[in-house]
């Protein structure tokens, strides 16, 4: 009898000892980090907006740039490395943004709001443009109907001074009223196609994270 519970206890031991190295070597397993979707060797594409590599201390950014020509990526690039603040979609929104309240301030003669979203050359010539309508005794009556595309046109760094140039494709409706309130030329009736490339500048710099709108021309 005795023999047999010293047996018995003998074959316990043993399936422990078995079920503690199995549990154990899972326990281990279950507490090692999980590979994420896209992290290097499960097969899968790494996401443009992830780095490949997590082996660097401090991984450099990735910028979606599909679709760009090689020349706009290099200069989103360039600034997106002299400026850790820079992000492109936010950038896109506030040039976005900008378009909208800049030709609103000239259209209703604000010099004010121009002067803090343009630099001095463009808020000079928007300011004389505008001396010169109320000179006339002229009104505008414009509206911007619709933004139908945005897309970045150029971008470069030169030394600290980034420039980034948005092409703005628009349908504006145009009337020009005289002094009496008669209309002189366009209509709200009848929207146009703008197209419009404005330039927005920045020192990476600067403490300043605006930018100005610095040049504007033509599609």
């Amino acid at each position: 009898m005795i023999l047999e519970i010293i047996i018995l206890a003998m074959i316990a031991a043993f399936l422990g000892l078995r079920l503690y190295s199995v549990l154990g070597r899972r326990a281990e397993h279950e507490e090692e980090s999980i590979p994420q979707r896209f992290d290097a060797g499960d097969g899968q594409a790494p996401s443009p907006a992830q780095p490949q590599a997590a082996a660097a201390v401090a991984p450099a950014r990735v910028i979606a740039l599909d679709g760009m020509m090689p020349a706009v990526e290099r200069g989103i690039r360039e600034i997106a490395d002299a400026d850790r603040t820079f992000d492109l979609p936010s950038f896109m929104e506030g040039a976005k943004g900008a378009y909208e309240m800049v030709l609103e301030a000239f259209w209703n003669g604000d010099r004010d709001t121009l002067r803090e979203l343009c630099d001095d050359d463009v808020y000079e010539g928007f300011a004389a443009a505008i001396d010169a309508r109320e000179a006339e005794g002229h009104t505008l009556e414009n509206k911007l109907i619709r933004i139908e595309e945005t897309r970045i046109h150029s971008a470069s760094l030169d030394h600290r001074m980034a420039r980034i140039a948005v092409l703005f494709v628009a349908d504006i409706a145009a009337v020009t009223r005289d002094k009496d309130g008669n209309v002189v030329a366009g209509s709200l009736d009848d929207a146009i196609e703008s197209r419009d490339v404005w330039t927005f500048s920045r020192n990476v710099a600067a403490r300043d994270p605006n930018w100005l709108l610095d040049e504007t021309d033509e599609g």
